[in-house]
């Protein structure tokens, strides 16, 4: 497989009512200069399931990618989430610290595979950005 490069991602969703009507955007840069825009909604849904829907679907866009890739939510939820808390919620069955179910467990699942497949061809990293702070990857995410 030959290397693409480097890929910058930045994500970003939202409801209004969490729940109620809801949607996700992400920005996705490779350095061989393609960028491109990704979004969709939901009628009825949470600002959570729109942030791991964002990282689930800007990760899908990639296809075969064996270069670096570096994802920049500005939700502090999905860079835990997928970092940290994960493990602790598979050792232990898909519950929380507090013995309940994990909420999102199928978009978790769904992020959790698609994280390891791309850090199997290179490396993955993620890291929360400031939202409304005049970034403009993630600005653009936003619109």
């Amino acid at each position: 497989m030959k290397s693409i490069g480097h890929t910058i991602i930045f994500t970003d969703g939202s409801s209004s009512g969490n729940p109620g009507p809801g949607g996700w955007g992400a920005l996705v840069a490779r350095t061989d200069g393609t960028v491109y825009e990704l979004g969709g909604g939901e009628k009825h849904t949470t600002n959570n399931r729109m942030e791991l829907v964002a990282a689930i679907e800007a990760l899908k866009s990639l296809g075969v990618h064996t270069g670096k890739i570096a994802v920049y939510p500005d939700s502090a939820y999905v860079v835990k989430g997928i970092t940290s808390w994960i493990h602790n919620w598979q050792a232990k069955g898909w519950k929380t610290a507090g013995k309940k179910d994990v909420e999102n467990r199928d978009l978790w699942e769904k992020l959790d595979l698609l994280a390891n497949e791309r850090a199997s061809h290179g490396a993955l990293s993620w890291k929360r950005v400031g939202g409304h702070v005049g970034i403009a990857g993630n600005e653009r995410a936003e619109e």
